[in-house]
């Protein structure tokens, strides 16, 4: 967890906000008091890039192969 001032809370709000979308919760002084707490909506945990390439992985090895089909085609087939 992180500290900072009012006035640097004022001055970098949106990369405050960035830094929070990522998980971080920042704690908000005023003169030294803690005032405020910036913290991640419930629920909204994001994944960590290695376990979302794991989980493409995963998903892959149940996509039977097309064969001699190709992505244009099935593109084309829902069109007619």
């Amino acid at each position: 967890m992180r500290t900072v001032g009012a006035f640097e809370a004022k001055t970098h709000l949106p990369r405050l906000l960035d830094e929070v979308a990522h998980g971080e919760t920042i704690t908000i002084t005023k003169h030294g008091v803690p005032v405020a707490r910036l913290v991640p909506p419930e629920g909204s945990k994001r994944r960590d890039v290695g376990e979302a390439i794991e989980a493409l992985r995963e998903l892959r090895k149940g996509i039977k192969p097309l064969g001699d089909v190709s992505i244009r085609e099935l593109g084309g087939e829902g069109r007619r």
